[in-house]
């Protein structure tokens, strides 16, 4: 079921608009009678399935659905699909936004911001994200975890750059991962896991993730900082602060959980300064539509300029309690440069106290040098989400 489901949503703009031209009035159609019609000739173009054992599947789906009147349709509908669909998705497929079901706005900025990347990066938000966990080094070594794997029958390798991190070669649920259960190992993609060593944290120093939910950069800031951290934990939203809590209690680990808005300078009122700072700020989350299809259908061209506005916001706001000669990171999921280099490039034109820092040649194979901070691209050379990370320092006193 969740390989359907992911499945119709990475292919919905291929298909949809295939079906939609069979249909006298798309617009007409209820809306779980069209999602079941794309689920469906999702199956006849993706899976093994005979197209025949499908059609008759869904005749009896809609009726399931209590849409009996729309049975006929569905039959017809889904008919004419699996004998044309040859032609039908071919004059689709003539666009690159058709042929990797992306919409084209999308495509678009890709294409601005990428160029010859463009089809590279699209067709890895189409591929199926490999589950990477990140093994708590302070507990044992990675190649302990990749023995116990072993021994419990579970395919794994290790990631080559990254010495906490391992990939799964199938899919577990978490209550069938070893160690899981206790904090031995998190779930966490192999890109994410190079946040919490470039902030390069100190034991006794005072560290801020600005907007920490669901934990898991918190836990590994507090992994690498060990006993004593002064980590404060920071989220907008309570609910999500809790999972916050929930995944620092499975690792046996702690800090100072505080409800409210980075951008809210009243937040700040009583804190001394920070000397390390996380801004994992909220963002399109353009790189990681492969982990999330939906990200295709729900994200919008408008939504890019109050993300940007949000984030500079919470930037400028994050920089006012970093300590002098303090490290801030900025890192978003998104491979658009108005959420990353530009984004940074303007706070730091507009704040001469911040000054970027050189990242690290080697940060994971493919990374890619921006003007300021690196980026990772959705499936590529190493194999992680799209991440953007830049180092800032504050050298004097705000100006």
């Amino acid at each position: 079921m969740r390989a359907i489901t992911f499945g119709t949503l990475r292919w919905y703009l291929r298909l949809a608009p295939a079906l939609d031209s069979l249909l006298p009035r798309p617009a007409g159609v209820p809306g779980a009678v069209r999602a079941l019609l794309v689920v469906a000739a999702h199956q006849v173009e993706y899976s093994r399935n005979a197209p025949e054992s499908i059609v008759h599947t869904a005749v009896d789906a809609v009726r399931l659905l209590g849409q009996p009147n729309s049975s006929g349709l569905v039959n017809a509908v889904l008919r004419r699909f699996v004998a044309g669909r040859g032609a039908l998705l071919a004059a689709l497929d003539a666009t690159l936004a058709g042929r990797t079901a992306h919409p084209t706005w999308l495509v678009e900025r890709i294409a601005a911001a990428w160029d010859q990347r463009t089809e590279a990066i699209l067709e890895g938000n189409n591929a199926r994200a490999p589950m990477a966990l990140r093994v708590d080094l302070s507990r044992a070594p990675a190649s302990d975890y990749l023995a116990r794997l072993a021994a419990a029958g579970i395919g794994s390798h290790p990631v080559q750059w990254s010495p906490s991190a391992v990939i799964l070669e199938r899919p577990l649920a978490v209550k069938d991962i070893p160690g899981f259960a206790e904090g031995e190992v998190s779930v966490q993609d192999a890109g994410a896991q190079l946040a919490a060593p470039l902030l390069q944290a100190q034991r006794g120093m005072r560290v801020l993730d600005a907007c920490a939910a669901p934990g898991g950069k918190t836990g590994h800031l507090l992994e690498l900082l060990g006993d004593g951290a002064d980590v404060t934990a920071v989220d907008l939203d309570g609910a999500r602060l809790a999972l916050v809590a929930e995944n620092l209690s499975r690792q046996r680990r702690s800090a100072r959980l505080l409800t409210g808005d980075a951008r809210d300078a009243a937040l700040w009122a009583n804190q001394p300064p920070f000397d390390r700072i996380l801004v994992d700020a909220p963002c399109s989350s353009t790189g990681v539509i492969r982990r999330h299809p939906d990200i295709k259908l729900l994200r919008r061209p408008t939504d890019l300029v109050p993300f940007a506005h949000q984030q500079l916001a919470i930037l400028r706001s994050a920089a006012g309690v970093l300590a002098p000669g303090g490290r801030l990171l900025y890192s978003t999921c998104s491979v658009l440069p108005e959420e990353n280099e530009d984004l940074v490039r303007a706070f730091l034109e507009a704040d001469r106290s911040m000054a970027a820092l050189a990242m690290p040649a080697s940060l994971a194979p493919g990374a890619l040098a921006c003007g300021v901070g690196v980026q990772l691209l959705p499936g590529a050379e190493a194999g992680t989400d799209g991440f953007y990370y830049a180092c800032l320092e504050k050298t004097t006193a705000r100006t």
